[in-house]
C-alpha cells in the first residue's frame, strides 16, 4: 500500500494559511464541529440535487450524518451519504486552501430554476481547516456518488497531505480527526450534543451522536421559520419561543413572514409577553439570531436596533455574504437593509397591536421604558417610536398617546407640556402643576430617569414642541379673579437674601395654593436632569434656579406687607427655599437646620 502512496504539496502558503485558521479565524474551538457539518449537511444535498438528473445517485432511505467519538484511540469521525469526492475532488478541494467545492457547484447552478437549487451553506472553502484546531492529524476516506473507488486524503496540517487508495462500501465521506491532548473534552457525547444544538439544531438533515453504541438523535431538525404559517400551530409558536428564549410564558406577539425579491430571507420573531427575569434595561444589544440557510452563525448581528432588544427570534437569509470565519460579519448593504428590513416589520406590527388599548398597555409597562430608547437616539425611525409611546396624565386616567395629547390640546396651546420626575403618582400633586390645571392644560407626567434625556432630542410632535413646564418662566394667562398685588419690593429683597441659591426671584401665575416653587432657566437643563446630573456628581450649565412666588398666598402677602428686618427675612427666605428643594424632590440644603426653623415656626 505503501508504494501507491502519492504526495502531494498544498496549493497555498501553508503553513501562513493553516497557523491563521487555527490560530485567528476562529473565536471558539468548537466552531469546527459547525464547519465539518455544514460541510457534510451540502454533500448529502448536492447528492439529492444531481439525483434529479441521476437516478444512480439517489440517496439512502434513511441520509444522515453520523457523529461517533471514540475515547479510547482519541478519535472523532464525522460520517455522510453525500455526494463523496474522487482523487481528483480531494486534490482540489482540500488540498487547496480556499478552493470551495461548495462554491464551484453553486456557480455552476446558476441557470437552473430556484426551487430545485440546493441550500448549500459553505463558500469560502476554509471551514475544514477549522478541524486543525483540535486535531493533530486529519483523515478523510470518500468514495463519490456513482463510481467504486474511494481515496483516503490524510494531513497533520503542516504543509502537506497525502492521497492513497482506500476501501469504503457506500458512497459518502468519513472524516477521522485524531484529537489533540488538549481538545479531548470534544469526544465527550453530551458535550457534541450540545454543540450540535446550539450550531446546527435546525440543519435539515438528522444528526446523530453515538453515545455508548447507540446512535441518538442530536437536532431537532425542523426549521420552523421555514414552514408556512398556515402550517405553523399556535403551540409549535409558543413551544419554538421557550425554547429559544428560556422562558415559561406565552409571546405577546408572533411575527412570521417571508422577504422575496430585493432580499430573500424568513424572520420568526416573539415579542414576549412578560418580562424577563434579567432586566432587559442593562443588556443594549439585540440577540435575534442570524442563520445563513439554516446553520446558526450568531445571535450577536444586531438585526435590531438596542431599543428593541427585548423582540427575540431567528433571521435567516441565503443572501448575506459573510467573511471567513463566519461569526464575524462584514458591514454589507445586505445586511443593512435586512436590518432595515425587520426593523420596519417590527414597528408596523408595534402600530398595529397598539390600537388595542387593553392589550398594548400590557406590553407598555413591560418594555415601555426600553423603547423609549428609539426617540432619544436619533434616527429614521424616531418620529414612528415617537407615536408608539404612552404617558400618565394630569387629566386622564391610564395611558395616553402624544397623538392623543395634541388631539385634547386647548385653542391657542402652542406646546405640549411635560413634567419630569422619579414617580407618576408624587408628580400628580406637584405646585408646578397647579396653575396649568386651574386653565384645564393637560400635562404629561414623566417618572423614569430616560425621560430627563428624551424630550430635549425628540424637540417636537406633529409640529408641537415639547416644553418642560418647570423650564423658564410659566407662559399662561391671567387667571379671573381677584388681581395679584404688587410684592415686587419683597421679590427684591427675596433675591438679596437668596443671592447664592438663586439666579433671581419672580411672581408666577403656575402657582395657586402653594406660597413657591422652583424653575430652571430659559435655557439648559430643566430641574429633572438637574437633578440626575447632581445625584450622578456631575455639572452642568444653566446657572442657579428661578424661585417663583405666589403673590396671591397668604404667606407671601405676610411677608410683602409685614415689617421684617433683613435677618428675619432671610430667615424666611431660606425656609420658603428649602420647601420649594422639598416640593421638587430635594433635600434641604441643611436637614438639621431646616428641621429647626419648622419646630421654632410651629412652636412661634
Amino acid at each position: 500500500m505503501s508504494e501507491t502512496v502519492e504526495r502531494h504539496e498544498f496549493g497555498a502558503e501553508v503553513g501562513r494559511l493553516l497557523d491563521l485558521v487555527v490560530h485567528a479565524l476562529y473565536s471558539e474551538r468548537e466552531i469546527f464541529l459547525r464547519e465539518l457539518v455544514a460541510n457534510a449537511a451540502d454533500a448529502v444535498d448536492r447528492r439529492r440535487f444531481e439525483a434529479l438528473t441521476n437516478e444512480a445517485l439517489t440517496l439512502p432511505a434513511e441520509a444522515k450524518l453520523t457523529i461517533t467519538p471514540d475515547k479510547a484511540a482519541r478519535t472523532l469521525t464525522i460520517s455522510d451519504a453525500g455526494i463523496g469526492m474522487g482523487k481528483t475532488e480531494l486534490a482540489q478541494h482540500l488540498g487547496t486552501i480556499a478552493r470551495s467545492g461548495t462554491r464551484a457547484f453553486a456557480q455552476s447552478l446558476a441557470d437552473a430554476p430556484a426551487a430545485e437549487k440546493p441550500s448549500l451553506i459553505g463558500q469560502f472553502g476554509v471551514g475544514f481547516y477549522s478541524a486543525f484546531m483540535v486535531a493533530e492529524r486529519v483523515e478523510v476516506t470518500s468514495r463519490r456518488a456513482g463510481t467504486d473507488e474511494a481515496w483516503l486524503w490524510a494531513s497533520e496540517g503542516k504543509g502537506d497531505y497525502t492521497l492513497a487508495p482506500a476501501e469504503r462500501a457506500d458512497a459518502g465521506t468519513d472524516i477521522v480527526l485524531h484529537m489533540k491532548s488538549d481538545a479531548e473534552e470534544f469526544l465527550e457525547p453530551a458535550r457534541l450534543s450540545n454543540i450540535i444544538r446550539k450550531w446546527a439544531d435546525h440543519i435539515a438533515i438528522p444528526i446523530f451522536v453515538v453515545t455508548e453504541g447507540k446512535e441518538e438523535a442530536a437536532n431537532a431538525g425542523t426549521a420552523l421559520w421555514q414552514k408556512p404559517k398556515s402550517e405553523v400551530s399556535e403551540e409549535s409558536y409558543t413551544e419554538f419561543y421557550r425554547h429559544l428564549g428560556h422562558v415559561f410564558d406565552k409571546p405577546w406577539a408572533t411575527l412570521h413572514w417571508r422577504a422575496e425579491g430585493a432580499l430573500d430571507f424568513s424572520a420568526l420573531l416573539f415579542i414576549p409577553g412578560m418580562k424577563p427575569f434579567q432586566p432587559v434595561e442593562e443588556e443594549r444589544k439585540s440577540s435575534v439570531r442570524l442563520h445563513v440557510r439554516r446553520m446558526f452563525i450568531t445571535d450577536e448581528a444586531e438585526l435590531l436596533p438596542p431599543f428593541l432588544r427585548f423582540v427575540h427570534g431567528v433571521v435567516d437569509t441565503e443572501d448575506l455574504p459573510l467573511n471567513v470565519s463566519r461569526e464575524m460579519l462584514q458591514a454589507t448593504p445586505v445586511l443593512a437593509r435586512i436590518r432595515r428590513a425587520v426593523t420596519n416589520r417590527v414597528l408596523s406590527e408595534l402600530k398595529t397591536r397598539a390600537k388595542d388599548a387593553e392589550s398594548y398597555t400590557g406590553f407598555w409597562e413591560n418594555f415601555g421604558t426600553v423603547l423609549k430608547e428609539g426617540v432619544w437616539e436619533p434616527g429614521e425611525h424616531q418620529k414612528d417610536v415617537a407615536a408608539l409611546l404612552r404617558f400618565r396624565s394630569s387629566t386622564v386616567e391610564g395611558w395616553t398617546s402624544l397623538a392623543d395629547y395634541v388631539s385634547r390640546m386647548k385653542e391657542g396651546q402652542e406646546a405640549i407640556h411635560i413634567l419630569v420626575g422619579d414617580d407618576a403618582a408624587a408628580l400628580a400633586k406637584s405646585p408646578q402643576l397647579e396653575g396649568y390645571r386651574a386653565r384645564g392644560i393637560e400635562v404629561l407626567l414623566l417618572s423614569e430617569q430616560i425621560d430627563a434625556f428624551w424630550p430635549e432630542r425628540l424637540g417636537s410632535f406633529e409640529e408641537k414642541p415639547i416644553r418642560s413646564i418647570t423650564q423658564g418662566a410659566a407662559k399662561l394667562e391671567p387667571a379671573e379673579g381677584e388681581a395679584a398685588p404688587d410684592v415686587s419690593a419683597l421679590l427684591e429683597r427675596l433675591k438679596t437674601a437668596l443671592a447664592e441659591h438663586v439666579s433671581g426671584v419672580r411672581a408666577t401665575d403656575r402657582l395657586v395654593e402653594s406660597a413657591a416653587v422652583l424653575a430652571a432657566g430659559e435655557y439648559g437643563p430643566d430641574l429633572a436632569m438637574q437633578r440626575l446630573l447632581r445625584r450622578a456628581g456631575r455639572g452642568f450649565a444653566g446657572g442657579l434656579p428661578v424661585l417663583e412666588v405666589n403673590p396671591r398666598h397668604a404667606l407671601i402677602r405676610k411677608l410683602a406687607e409685614g415689617s421684617f428686618d433683613d435677618a428675619a427675612l432671610a430667615e424666611q427666605a431660606g425656609l420658603i427655599f428649602d420647601l420649594a428643594r422639598l416640593q421638587d424632590g430635594d433635600a434641604p440644603r441643611d436637614p438639621a437646620e431646616f428641621a429647626k426653623r419648622v419646630a421654632a415656626a410651629l412652636a412661634g
